[in-house]
């Protein structure tokens, strides 16, 4: 009878399990270690990204933060700017005003008719003068209102009075200075229907 001993086949056959075993750990191991890897890096790319994103958006934020405070003093320069040049329209409207007013109680003052004092407050004009009659007082008050340049003229106050043994109509008048629009409007309105010319004003006496 034949004996075989199995011992050392099994022996060589756990060993080889185990090695299969061992291997396939490894390869799990391996594999769940590359994955761990992958995904990290995956990951890591994305906040890198990322990260990169939010760096250029604040760098962006700042470009514009300064651009806002440079367009702001552009404004503040553009609102002073603008407001020099009203300024310098309102003086230049005030001046040609009083050439205009100058001109208008030259052109409206109907003889027999003297100004002896004009004052001038704002569009506010008072007048004071000496008249031949009231009617040349009502003639000069239609003349104003006739104007382009006058509007609004109120008869204050007329009386009687003597100047070099003659007798005259003293009167105080007020009449205000229409607004100029443009000096397109001034050459328009300086066409306009005019009254005869009368005496010299501002002071002149007779």
């Amino acid at each position: 009878m034949i004996r075989i001993n199995l011992l050392p086949w099994r022996e060589a056959r756990r060993k080889a399990h185990n090695l299969q075993f061992f291997i396939l750990m490894g390869m799990v191991a391996g594999l769940a270690a590359s994955i761990v890897l992958l995904v990290h890096g995956y990951y890591a790319a994305r906040i890198s990204t990322q990260t990169e994103r939010n760096r250029f958006l604040q760098e962006e934020n700042s470009k514009l933060d300064k651009q806002i405070v440079e367009i702001k003093g552009l404004k503040d320069e553009i609102q002073a700017l603008l407001s020099r040049k009203q300024v310098i329209e309102t003086l230049q409207g005030d001046r040609a005003q009083t050439v205009y007013l100058l001109d208008q109680l030259v052109r409206q003052t109907p003889d027999g008719v003297y100004l002896k004092s004009i004052k001038q407050t704002g569009s506010k004009v008072n007048l004071i003068g000496y008249a031949q009659s009231n009617a040349r007082v009502s003639t000069l008050m239609r003349n104003f209102e006739a104007s382009p340049y006058l509007e609004k003229p109120d008869l204050v106050e007329i009386k009687v009075a003597n100047v070099n043994n003659r007798r005259l109509s003293e009167f105080t008048m007020n009449v205000y200075l229409r607004p100029l629009h443009s000096e397109a409007d001034a050459a328009k309105g300086g066409a306009g229907k005019t009254a005869p010319r009368g005496a010299p004003a501002a002071g002149a006496k007779k």
